[in-house]
C-alpha cells in the first residue's frame, strides 16, 4: 500500500471487515460453529460490556447491530453466516461520526479486532479469507 494511500485510510471514518480486504487483518474469519452459537456468542460479548449497547437482533438475517461508546462513539454491524455446516463466517462493519486529528480509522480496525479476538476465545477459529478470489 502506498504511503499516500495509508495515510489517507486513517481518516476513513467506516473500518469494514470483507473476503478480500486489501488489509490481512481485516478479512473475514472463519469459525467452527453454526449460527445460532456464534449469534448467541456476540450477543453474551455485547452483553457483558457496559459500554456496548445491543440496538437489533436480526437471526433471520444474522446480524447484530450495536452502539459502541469507547474512546470514540461508533455503530457496529456484526454478520454471521453459515457457509458450510459448522463453518460459520463473521463480518464486522464499523462506522463513527466523530473525527480526530490523528484520524478515527485505527481507532474503529482496533475494535474490530478486538471483537474477533473475544470469539476467538470461544470458538474454534478456521482461518480467514478461505473464500478470497486467489
Amino acid at each position: 500500500m502506498s504511503i499516500f494511500r495509508q495515510f489517507a485510510s486513517r481518516y476513513k471514518k467506516q473500518c469494514e471487515t470483507n473476503e478480500n480486504h486489501s488489509d490481512p487483518e481485516l478479512t473475514t474469519r472463519y469459525y467452527r460453529t453454526n449460527t445460532a452459537q456464534m449469534m448467541q456468542t456476540i450477543e453474551d460479548l455485547f452483553k457483558a460490556d457496559q459500554n456496548v449497547n445491543i440496538l437489533s437482533i436480526s437471526r433471520e438475517r444474522g446480524e447484530i447491530a450495536a452502539e459502541i461508546k469507547k474512546i470514540k462513539s461508533c455503530f457496529a454491524i456484526v454478520t454471521v453466516v453459515t457457509v458450510r455446516p459448522f463453518e460459520t463466517a463473521v463480518d464486522i462493519n464499523i462506522s463513527t461520526e466523530q473525527s480526530s486529528p490523528a484520524g478515527v480509522h485505527p481507532i474503529l480496525k482496533r475494535e474490530a479486532l478486538s471483537i474477533y479476538e473475544k470469539v476467538n476465545k470461544r470458538h474454534d477459529f478456521l482461518g480467514s479469507a478461505r473464500n478470497a478470489d486467489k
